[in-house]
């Protein structure tokens, strides 16, 4: 797999992955990170690091790196009181990207998403994520009603994002094993996501556009569950 952008192969350096081959620009070569690495980086053009990242986004830096390895979910149910952000088929990588990097952030212990029709781990979402995902579990589950039942079981409170719904996301406890599922864009949650949820909150519309981006939903969420569970 090919990783680019200068965050990303950063954080693949610092990573699990396996890192095998960098290359870089002549001016990107010179970052201290790129200098020390050992087998030395690899001296070639703009127009070469572009063909081999499949993107102009590169910032002058791309490197060969092994396959992005999810994680079981059944292993983020272990983790004591988890923060756990689960996704309703989103498919555009940029949103990913930005969800993965806000729940790293945020101390999230991992993301949830369905196999079928969500976008994968790709180089787009890596450069997305500014390498967040090298540091964040990632699981891929079948069915993603049954993840928030076996949640529930295991004693997580599940809160979904709905637009319609009338409990506002401030008003909720956020202590304690935690899923916060959000849906789709433009098709928010599915109903039986939805239905599988203990709670569903809305974020209040102030201004004249009827919702956020779902990246900009989960930011909001994760940052208000945060802040609620460092204060108790």
């Amino acid at each position: 797999m090919i990783v680019y952008g200068r965050n990303p192969v950063r954080e693949a350096i610092r990573g699990p992955r396996s890192v095998h081959r960098v290359w870089a620009t002549k001016n990107a070569i010179r970052e201290p990170w790129l200098k020390s690495l050992r087998p030395p980086v690899i001296e070639v053009s703009s127009e070469d690091v572009e063909q081999r990242a499949g993107s102009p986004s590169h910032q002058g830096v791309s490197a060969e790196v092994s396959a992005f390895r999810y994680v079981e979910a059944d292993a983020l149910l272990q983790i004591a009181s988890p923060l756990i952000v689960a996704l309703d088929q989103i498919q555009d990588p940029q949103n990913l990207g930005a969800i993965c990097r806000t729940a790293e952030c945020a101390g999230a212990a991992g993301i949830v998403m369905p196999e079928r029709r969500s976008a994968e781990v790709t180089a787009a979402v890596c450069k997305a994520s500014a390498g967040a995902v090298e540091h964040l579990p990632v699981a891929r589950v079948r069915n993603l009603t049954d993840f928030l039942t076996a949640a529930k079981a295991a004693g997580l409170w599940c809160y979904g994002a709905d637009a319609e719904a009338s409990t506002s996301y401030d008003s909720l406890d956020y202590t304690g094993g935690v899923v916060l599922t959000l849906g789709s864009e433009g098709r928010g949650l599915r109903p039986r996501v939805a239905g599988a949820c203990d709670a569903l909150v809305a974020l209040p519309m102030r201004g004249r556009i009827e919702s956020l981006s779902v990246s900009a939903a989960a930011a909001v969420l994760l940052y208000q569950a945060s802040s609620s569970r460092s204060v108790r």
